[in-house]
């Protein structure tokens, strides 16, 4: 009964996405980047595993040419060192994505680069526009001919619109980025000019580093320890940071805000634990919410395991608090890519049993806390429960880092509509019974602060309340209404 009940849910992937990582240096001695904007994307590759692009451009060129190469699939399958010998430029940019709004297509593959009659400009965004349609509609409407379906492109279209009447590119960035509304951390490349921008809540993070003498903008800071780049300071919400030659950074804060609403989804899963967002390590965020689980749903056990790999940090801090030891329970196949060959419902083998494996000897006879980030449509929770069950756990209790999800989200998580998700109009006693626990724990959503330690967030997935109005019209393109159709799976009921 509890698996038919989850097959009509239908999903074989129940974990969130982020839409996207940004990777951005600029050496003022003149070395080439695009090996560094190589390894910077490989550090961020857990942001976007649908396409990747790099774009490079020499400061010293009398005429500025932009060379980039962009394509489907992971950074290392796309890129070969031939490639990355043929992109020859001491400053560039790079993206990996992820699709939460527009479709998963090579066009909509980033960096975009613009050709317009001030030269060339070259973007990376990470983050949704809630006023992408109407922005769109109006370029439109003036002659644009759009050549992608992301936000991105509507994002370049007013940069170069305003960058006629401006006598800087930092200039024109401040205007469009004036007129645009949601989430956005954003890397522009101008002929010799690097700048970074983050939106006013902070929604995405951003950050500056430094290595020898060239500069550099991530979405997290582990990408500046991969490239061995010293971290210098995160960008502020509703800051743009200008990188010359000529002056080094320069500041931008005419967009600051008191106000921010820093993603704690973040924290909770999409960053890498050996990141530090906003002053926040994010490992000692995640140990945090193990150890107020173990307060706020403390049970008796043998045994503590992580849902790798963002429920490890969170189940060690549930050991840690309550005493119970921690283990290891599942094995993770480090080689499933972004895809493989999904099975039919027919047979035995599931996605989740491709990805992870039960240590029978670590969970026979005992009774488990299994620990993960997240329950979204629940079909995840229910296999791993069973799995589980199936290695001959006695009891499995399990405990969730994040409180249950609610509402969706419209600053780049690809949270789906409010019918999709599990704990919509459900007690965590009914969702309890339909993974086929023992028994569940939510985080308790006050305790989000803790997470960012005081810091100011949105949690308007669990909450529904938005820090920005939610958009009239849907934004979150055609991979969420691929999604949210269901149509395949109301034939198989």
């Amino acid at each position: 009964m509890r698996t038919e009940t989850m097959m009509n849910y239908g999903y074989d992937d129940d974990e969130l996405h982020d839409e996207c990582g940004v990777f951005g240096i600029y050496d003022f001695d003149g070395n080439d980047v695009a090996a560094s904007i190589y390894y910077g994307l490989f550090a961020l590759q857990h942001r976007g595993q649908e396409s990747c692009g790099i774009a490079v451009s020499d400061t010293e060129a009398p005429k500025a040419q932009v060379l980039s190469d962009k394509g489907m699939g992971l950074v290392n399958e796309v890129f070969d060192t031939d490639m990355l010998d043929k992109l020859k430029g001491n400053i560039g940019l790079g993206h990996v994505r992820y699709s939460t709004a527009g479709a998963s297509t090579r066009e909509n593959a980033q960096p975009l680069v613009l050709n317009y009659i001030k030269g060339t400009l070259a973007l990376a965004h990470n983050g949704n526009l809630v006023n992408a349609p109407e922005l769109r509609r109006e370029l439109s409407y003036g002659g644009a001919i759009f050549q992608t379906t992301i936000d991105t492109e509507v994002i370049a279209y007013h940069i170069a619109r305003e960058r006629v009447h401006t006598s800087t590119v930092e200039e024109a960035v401040l205007s469009a980025l004036r007129k645009i509304k949601g989430s956005y951390s954003l890397i522009v490349m101008s002929p010799r000019k690097l700048i970074g921008a983050r939106d006013p809540f902070g929604f995405r993070p951003l950050c500056i580093g430094r290595r020898d003498n060239a500069y550099i903008l991530a979405s997290e800071s582990c990408a500046l320890d991969t490239v061995g780049a010293d971290f210098v300071r995160d960008v502020e919400p509703g800051e743009i940071v200008v990188i010359s030659q000529e002056k080094g950074i320069e500041s931008i804060q005419t967009m600051c805000q008191d106000k921010h609403a820093r993603c704690v989804f973040e924290y909770i899963y999409f960053a890498r634990p050996d990141s530090i967002l906003d002053e926040m390590n994010v490992y000692e965020s995640r140990l945090i919410a193990g150890r107020c689980l173990a307060k706020d749903h403390p049970v008796e056990a043998d045994v503590v395991v992580g849902v790798p790999e963002s429920g490890n940090a969170a189940a060690l801090g549930y050991s840690l608090e309550s005493g119970i030891p921690y283990g290891t329970a599942f094995v993770k196949n480090s080689y499933v890519g972004r895809t493989f060959i999904k099975p039919k419902q027919s047979q035995r083998e599931s996605s989740v049993r491709v990805k992870l494996n039960v240590l029978k000897e670590a969970v026979q006879g005992k009774r488990v806390i299994m620990i993960d980030d997240s329950i979204v449509r629940g079909t995840t929770a229910d296999r791993i429960v069973g799995m589980l069950k199936e290695a001959g756990a006695k009891e499995v209790h399990v405990r969730i880092s994040s409180p249950p999800f609610l509402y969706p989200c419209y600053f780049g998580t690809d949270i789906p509509d409010k019918d999709q998700l599990i704990a919509h109009n459900r007690s965590p006693e009914q969702i309890c019974e339909i993974i086929g626990a023992d028994s569940l724990g939510f985080l308790e959503i006050s305790r989000l602060r803790e997470l960012t330690g005081g810091r100011q967030y949105c949690d308007a997935c669990f909450s529904g309340e938005y820090p920005i109005a939610p958009p009239n019209e849907d934004i979150r393109g055609e991979h969420d209404r691929t999604l949210r159709t269901g149509s395949r799976h109301k034939a198989s009921r």
